[in-house]
C-alpha cells in the first residue's frame, strides 16, 4: 500500500476536478450533463435530447429542431434514412391544428403530435413517402415529432404518453 501526503492528496485532487472541469467544457451532451449542447445535424440544425415517457418505460431520442419557417417547410425531406433514435421535432409558438404532408419525403414516418402540457394528442403511423394527403391532428397542438416509421408502435408509444425535450 502507497501512503500520500495531505498536500499530494489534495494536488490530486485539484487534478481530477480541474481534467472533470475540462471535459464538461467540451459541449458534449453526456448521460450526467444532459444540458449541454450536442454538435449541430449534418443538416446544420441545432439537436436536442428527448424522452417518451410511456406506461413501462422511457424511450431517449435525438431530434433536430426545425424552428424557422424555412426549416419546418423542409423537414425531412429528400432524406433516405432515419436512424431509430434520431427524429425532427417541429415546436409552434402557438398551439394550432397541424397539417402535415410527404411530398418529397422518401422515407415513412410516425408522426407524433403533442399538446403544450407535453401528452401526446394522436400518431399518424406508418406515413406513405410522397404523398400529398394531409396528415394533421385532430385539436391544436404545440409541437410535431417525427420519428421513423413503426417506431411509435414498436416501443409501445400511444396518445397520453409523455414527451419532455
Amino acid at each position: 500500500m502507497h501512503k500520500i501526503s495531505k498536500a499530494g492528496a489534495v494536488a490530486l485532487l485539484l487534478s481530477v476536478i480541474g481534467l472533470s472541469a475540462c471535459y464538461a467544457q467540451t459541449g458534449e451532451a453526456t448521460a450526467n450533463n444532459p444540458q449541454s449542447e450536442l454538435p449541430l445535424s449534418e443538416a446544420g440544425l441545432k439537436q436536442v435530447p428527448l424522452s417518451i415517457q410511456t406506461s413501462d418505460a422511457t424511450h431517449r431520442f435525438v431530434v433536430e429542431v426545425a424552428q424557422s419557417g424555412t426549416q419546418q417547410a423542409q423537414g425531412l425531406m429528400f432524406r433516405t434514412r432515419l436512424s431509430p433514435d434520431k427524429g425532427m421535432i417541429f415546436p409552434f409558438p402557438a398551439d394550432r391544428v397541424a397539417s402535415f404532408w410527404m411530398k418529397n419525403t422518401v422515407i415513412s414516418l410516425d408522426i407524433i403530435f403533442i399538446r403544450r402540457d407535453g401528452t401526446i394528442e394522436s400518431i399518424a403511423a406508418d406515413t406513405i413517402p410522397y404523398s400529398l394527403d394531409p396528415v394533421q391532428s385532430s385539436e391544436p397542438v404545440a409541437t410535431v415529432l417525427e420519428i421513423a416509421a413503426g417506431r411509435a408502435n414498436e416501443l409501445g408509444i400511444r396518445p397520453g404518453d409523455i414527451v419532455t425535450w
